[in-house]
């Protein structure tokens, strides 16, 4: 009798970032700065990928796969969050929000798993120069990223599923600028313990065994590359390294911290999710790709004319 005291909940209003009345303007400009460049920047990456022959072998095979992600991972959230910001309107069906968590967490835990199997990727060539190609064939290549697609997808099915079979009733404000789990689970009329505890635990611990394994990874990665007699060779290794783990770094810190801290601060947990969801993806083609030489000379070859002009200058 209770239950039909409430009306169930077809639209949500989304509150924004906490903590930034009056700052919208310069949110604003801020943000759409970072999303154009997280767009510009991983767009060329594709295209350098896909023109160039050069770049056809299985570690360019997975950043292309980390571009595509990281453009659907910051489109997921950015582009509603700039319009709130612009002073559109707040409110976002109830169906949208379903999808924009399923896809939120679809598109993060895959790019956790392709962090993984970059590593593993590194791991093999530096580990094992001689059959790396033989090893990271088109079939592994293939498999490792449909596996990859496969159990973002699971994961999601099951975080969504668990946090929207409970009954959504009364209160329609999300205290935040899209949705999440912890946000969203607050306003259902049952008990959530179940959903908050997979939902933290699987999505904590997933990024926690990822990085364990990326660290074994790159601790085999570490002993290969001190026993490399040129100095060079030593070096380039190292670089190649150095920019991924600085990558994955970026990515999986957010995660850690904002799924396993028992009271997150609103502030600090919007602030970490920005990091993740804006800041991460428009710095992974600066860390990982544009500043490689290989890169460059496939854009060079794309856009002839600027190639040619800056030539002349």
């Amino acid at each position: 009798l209770g239950m039909r005291n409430h009306t169930m909940v077809t639209e949500l209003i989304l509150l924004g970032i906490p903590e930034t009345e009056g700052l919208e303007t310069a949110l604003l400009f801020l943000f759409s700065s970072f999303y154009l460049c997280t767009l510009l920047g991983n767009v060329l990456i594709l295209t350098a990928i896909i023109s160039s022959t050069r770049l056809h072998t299985p570690m360019y095979f997975f950043l292309g796969n980390l571009s595509i992600f990281d453009l659907g991972f910051s489109s997921t959230t950015i582009p509603k969050m700039l319009l709130c910001l612009s002073g559109d309107s707040h409110a976002i069906s109830y169906a949208g929000c379903v999808s924009q968590l399923f896809f939120y967490h679809f598109l993060g835990c895959t790019e956790c798993f392709l962090y993984t199997v970059t590593a593993c990727d590194r791991f093999v060539a530096i580990c094992f120069p001689l059959r790396y190609m033989v090893i990271m064939n088109h079939r592994v290549c293939f498999m490792l990223a449909t596996g990859t697609w496969m159990s973002g997808c699971v994961h999601a099915m099951i975080l969504t599923s668990l946090t929207f079979q409970l009954p959504y009733c009364g209160s329609h404000k999300v205290g935040y600028y899209f949705c999440d789990i912890p946000t969203v689970l607050p306003l259902a009329c049952k008990d959530t313990s179940l959903a908050q505890r997979v939902g933290f635990t699987n999505v904590g611990l997933l990024a926690l065994i990822c990085f364990f394994l990326i660290l074994v990874s790159y601790t085999c990665i570490r002993i290969s590359i001190s026993k490399i007699r040129s100095a060079g060779d030593r070096q380039r290794a190292f670089s190649t390294c150095s920019a991924h783990l600085t990558a994955i770094l970026c990515a999986y810190g957010p995660v850690i911290i904002n799924y396993l801290q028992p009271n997150p601060s609103a502030l600090l947990g919007a602030i970490i999710q920005i990091l993740n969801n804006l800041v991460t993806p428009m710095l992974n083609p600066l860390i990982y790709s544009l500043r490689n030489k290989d890169v460059k000379s496939a854009l060079r070859n794309v856009f002839p004319k600027k190639n040619f002009a800056l030539g002349n200058k």
